[in-house]
C-alpha cells in the first residue's frame, strides 16, 4: 500500500490554543495510513513544508490577515502558490490535497484576490449555524451534515464581497455562508470555499471538540473572562451548544476526518496509476 505523507501548517505563533490539538487528535486516526505527519511553525521560525508532501492542513490563527514581518507571510505565499502551480500542471504524481482553517482561508482568498478581507464590526465567538449553498449541500466534504450546520467560530475579520470573475477564473466555489440576521443589515460573510477540486477552506473550527471545548470554557477564569468580554447569555448558549450531540460534534466528526479519507484516497489512487 502506499503511504502519504502530510504536513500541519502551524499558524499560530505560539499563542496558547485547542485547535492544534484538535487537528492532531484527528490526523492520528489515519496513522495507519499515513507514511509520516509533520508540524511546521510557519509564524514562529518561518518553516514551511516543501511538496515532497502529499496533503497539508493549515491552521487558524491569531491577529490580521494582512499583517506579517514579511519573512514567514511571504514563504507562506511561496508556499501556497507553489502547490497551486504543481496541481495545474498536470504532474504525474498525485495532486497536492489542502485544507484552510480560519486565519489561512482568509490569507488564501486574499492571495487569490477571490473576496475582501475586513475586519468584523464585532468580534465572533462561540458556535453558530452555517448554511450551506446549493453546491456546497452537493460537496463530499459536508456530506452527513444537515443544513444548516452547527460550528465553532471565533474571528475578528471575515470574507464578504466575492469577486465572482476572479472566482469563476480560477475555478473555485463558494460552499458555504455565515447565518442569517434578517434584522442586521450587514452582508453575511463566506464561510467555506473550494478553491479548487483539490484546495478546500473554511472560516470556521471544524476540528474543534466538544468534550476539550467544554473542559477549556468551564476553567473558572475563562468563564469569567468570556463573560466579561462577551456577556452571561452567550457563554451559556455556548456551553448548552456543547453539549448537543447534534451541533458541533457532528461537525468535528465529519469534515475533517471525511477531507482526510478523501485525500489519501486520491493519493493512493492516483500513486497506483501513475
Amino acid at each position: 500500500m502506499y503511504l502519504a505523507r502530510l504536513a500541519i501548517l502551524d499558524m499560530y505563533e505560539g499563542t496558547p490554543n485547542q485547535g492544534m490539538r484538535c487537528i492532531q487528535e484527528i490526523v492520528s486516526r489515519f496513522d495507519h495510513q499515513l507514511a509520516e505527519w509533520k508540524v511546521f511553525d510557519v509564524r514562529g521560525k518561518a518553516e514551511v513544508p516543501d511538496l515532497s508532501y502529499d496533503i497539508y492542513i493549515s491552521t487558524g490563527g491569531p491577529g490580521s490577515p494582512h499583517e506579517g514581518d514579511g519573512i514567514w507571510d511571504a514563504a507562506f505565499y511561496n508556499w501556497l502558490q507553489s502547490v497551486w502551480n504543481w496541481n495545474v500542471t498536470l504532474n504525474k504524481e498525485a495532486k497536492k490535497q489542502v485544507f484552510f482553517i480560519c486565519h489561512s482561508f482568509q490569507m488564501a482568498v486574499k492571495h487569490f484576490q477571490l473576496a475582501e478581507v475586513s475586519r468584523r464590526r464585532s468580534p465572533s465567538f462561540g458556535t453558530f449555524p452555517v448554511h450551506m449553498t446549493n453546491v456546497g449541500i452537493a460537496d463530499p466534504l459536508f456530506e452527513g451534515l444537515i443544513n444548516p450546520f452547527w460550528a465553532a467560530d471565533f474571528r475578528h475579520w471575515q470574507v464578504i464581497q466575492p469577486n465572482m470573475d476572479r472566482i469563476e477564473e480560477i475555478g473555485a466555489e463558494i460552499l458555504a455562508l455565515e447565518k442569517i440576521r434578517p434584522h442586521v443589515p450587514l452582508e453575511r460573510a463566506i464561510m467555506a470555499i473550494r478553491f479548487s477540486e483539490d484546495i478546500f477552506g473554511v472560516q470556521f473550527h471544524p476540528e474543534a471538540d466538544p468534550d476539550g471545548m467544554l473542559k477549556h470554557f468551564l476553567d473558572p477564569e475563562r468563564r469569567k473572562t468570556v463573560i466579561e468580554e462577551h456577556g452571561e447569555e452567550k457563554y451559556l448558549g455556548m456551553i448548552e451548544d456543547l453539549n448537543d450531540s447534534s451541533k458541533i460534534q457532528l461537525t468535528h466528526e465529519i469534515i475533517l476526518p471525511q477531507f482526510l479519507n478523501r485525500a489519501i484516497n486520491i493519493f493512493q489512487k492516483e500513486e497506483i496509476t501513475a
